[in-house]
């Protein structure tokens, strides 16, 4: 009776393991790519949120500036001249420049909406929020 023995791998094993291990390396790279843009996504959320949040108090402060609890217009945080676009166009590619729309009853309407190119196949991404101030 003859014993053979094995003296390693073959080449065909050795090339299917390096196969195997490279369809793992690739969905770990898939993996990491997903990862990146939703932390991308989340970052731009966040700095949309911070931008409703600012035009918000843009509008409390109009609002203190007027007195007797007048209701300010849109128009004071709509535009490029009133600041609000200027501070936080940097951040949000595409940002719209006028988030507050006219109001009913002194309640607004915030939305920020920005366009993210990376993100083409999905919906515009955008916030609304409603404000309600102690007006007329």
């Amino acid at each position: 009776m003859m014993v053979k023995r094995q003296r390693g791998f073959t080449l065909i094993e050795a090339l299917v393991a390096l196969l195997v291990l490279t369809i793992g390396m690739l969905g770990v790279a898939a993996m990491q790519l997903k990862a990146l843009q939703g932390a991308h996504a989340a970052y731009q959320r966040s700095i949309a949120s911070l931008a409703a949040q600012d035009a918000q108090e843009r509008l409390w402060a109009r609002m203190a500036e007027l007195g007797d609890l007048t209701c300010p217009a849109a128009g004071d945080v709509n535009g490029d001249d009133q600041g609000w676009y200027g501070q936080w166009s940097d951040f949000l590619p595409g940002l719209g420049d006028s988030p507050v729309g006219d109001p009913t009853n002194c309640e607004f309407d915030v939305t920020v909406s920005w366009s993210e190119s990376r993100f083409a196949d999905e919906a515009e991404p955008g916030f609304s929020y409603i404000v309600r101030l102690p007006g007329e």
